[in-house]
């Protein structure tokens, strides 16, 4: 490679009792697809960070065409030629496309200048994006579009982009890869980080490794497998998650013409839902984001209750019962978003584990709580998730996105649910700490739980569904057996052609 466009240097930043990066150094050339991996709380989100200008290293360089690269804040980065699209969109729902993006940038033109500009860049790099529409009215995948356009209107030399694909439809993520390749092919560099090492294999030229915030080995990913990376990544060699033999039992939950409300004006009306779940099975549900998988999530949790007579677990009537209702026989829940949703950001691990594990752990008793429980029961949820953290007295918001996730898990999981409702349970982990993950839902079905689990991982849904279904504004299609159904017969079924044939059901 010719003098790199962005070099770094023994980079390191440390926090109270951890070293986030130690001595990282690695350059990314014009024009290349650079990925950067590494198991969840291995630093990639604090190098990215210090590049764009959020953090402050404690030592080591940086250089961008060989001049010394030291941004103070975001907006430096950008003027310097660096773009970010983060894993969790910054938009506002209210708003515009050409209003969200004029908020992003320094010095917008007027909103019709700006609209043309949003037009055509978009209808250049294949993101069609109409400037006039409403955020809350587009998919995810178009919300990703609207942050894409917003960082290509800067005309950056460097594109950092954070789990892009983990809310696209295989179809997206297509049209995403053709537009980076042509970024590529104009010179634009781009740091790439991801979790699915297939999609690391068919975009990148080169990968760098981190482990414990260290550097710990490169390869090109076209001639590296998947496995191998994910070996290189966690520095052990991976299992295969496994289930033990176990036939489907009683009737646990039944839906019965499930309906429900939009809960905003932004959200999806649940139409006339129909199954039955059965202990020791699990049920994948799949489908595009935003057609209905929280608002399902929210009506058997109990958030959002529903009217009698169109859920019951087992022979209990249970439509109007709130979630701690619920959870007290046996139904749990873990919903998508996990910070501020699932877990509360700046309370400790220890009162995150009482908010839902008080009744079924007994961390409380006639009204006093017991946190010296509720303290042990968060440090054996640590354990066996293999939650990286300080402890028990961390707050939510210092882990990693991976990090809280398995702690979340953990959390339900522990507390032995009857049937346990759980929306992209690995969202956001490394390979290692999916297959763990998968690896709990798998033994919970098999000693008697019945499982619904939500996902937008297709491969996730189909190496651990007994029956698969899908989401399509709203409306189930009739599961039917996992084993054997096509990638064909999966698109349509998520692109909402309910009428399809049930037989292998």
């Amino acid at each position: 490679m010719t003098t790199p466009l962005l070099s770094l240097s023994a980079l390191t930043k440390a926090y109270p009792g951890v070293v986030a990066n130690d001595s990282v150094s690695l350059d990314i050339g014009a024009g290349q697809v650079h990925a950067l991996l590494g198991e969840n709380g291995a630093g990639k989100s604090t190098l990215v960070k210090m590049i764009y200008g959020l953090v402050k290293p404690d030592a080591g360089t940086m250089q961008m065409n060989g001049a010394p690269f030291t941004p103070s804040e975001p907006r430096a980065a950008r003027a310097a030629g660096v773009g970010m699209v983060f894993q969790h969109f910054s938009l506002f729902d209210a708003m515009t496309v050409a209003e969200n993006i004029a908020l992003g940038m320094e010095n917008a033109p007027k909103l019709g200048a700006l609209s043309a500009q949003i037009t055509a860049v978009s209808e250049s790099y294949g993101l069609p994006l109409s400037p006039d529409r409403i955020v809350g009215d587009l998919s995810a995948g178009e919300r990703q579009r609207v942050e894409i356009i917003r960082c290509l209107l800067q005309e950056p030399k460097l594109l950092i982009m954070d789990e892009p694909t983990s809310v696209l439809t295989p179809q997206e993520v297509e049209i995403l890869f053709k537009t980076l390749r042509k970024l590529s092919a104009e010179g634009t560099a781009i740091l790439y980080i991801s979790h699915k090492l297939e999609e690391i294999r068919t975009l990148c030229d080169h990968a760098t490794i981190l482990r414990l915030g260290k550097v710990v080995g490169e390869c090109t990913p076209r001639e590296t497998t998947a496995r191998d990376m994910a070996e290189m990544m966690v520095g052990k060699l991976l299992s295969t998650p496994t289930r033990a033999g176990q036939t489907a039992g009683d009737v646990m939950l039944t839906l019965s013409g499930l309906k429900a409300p939009a809960p905003n004006m932004f959200g999806i009306s649940l139409k006339d839902i129909s199954m039955e779940l059965r202990a020791g099975e699990i049920l994948g549900i799949g489908g595009v984001a935003g057609n209905g998988q929280d608002e399902l999530l929210a009506a058997l949790s109990g958030e959002r209750p529903v009217a009698a007579g169109m859920l019951r677990f087992k022979d209990t009537d249970i439509g109007p019962l709130g979630p701690k209702a619920r959870r007290a026989i046996g139904l749990l829940a873990a919903p998508e978003e996990r910070m501020g949703h699932a877990a509360a950001p700046d309370m400790s691990l220890t009162e995150n584990a009482m908010l839902t594990g008080a009744t079924r752990m007994q961390l409380q008793n006639s009204g006093f709580l017991n946190w010296p429980a509720a303290t042990r029961f968060a440090e054996r949820v640590i354990a066996q998730f293999d939650v990286r953290t300080s402890g028990p007295a961390a707050a939510a918001r210092s882990l990693s996105g991976g990090n809280l996730q398995k702690f979340v898990i953990g959390r339900e999981v522990m507390q032995k649910p009857e049937v346990f409702v759980v929306n992209q349970p690995t969202w956001g982990v490394d390979a290692s700490a999916a297959a763990a993950i998968r690896q709990a839902l798998l033994d919970m079905a098999s000693e008697g739980a019945a499982l619904i689990v939500i996902s937008q991982d297709l491969d996730e849904l189909m190496e651990i569904s007994d029956r698969f279904a899908a989401l399509n504004e709203g409306r189930l299609t009739p599961p039917r057996a996992a084993q054997g159904i096509t990638v064909e017969e999966i698109g349509l079924m998520m692109g909402g052609a309910h009428d399809m044939e049930v037989a292998h059901a």
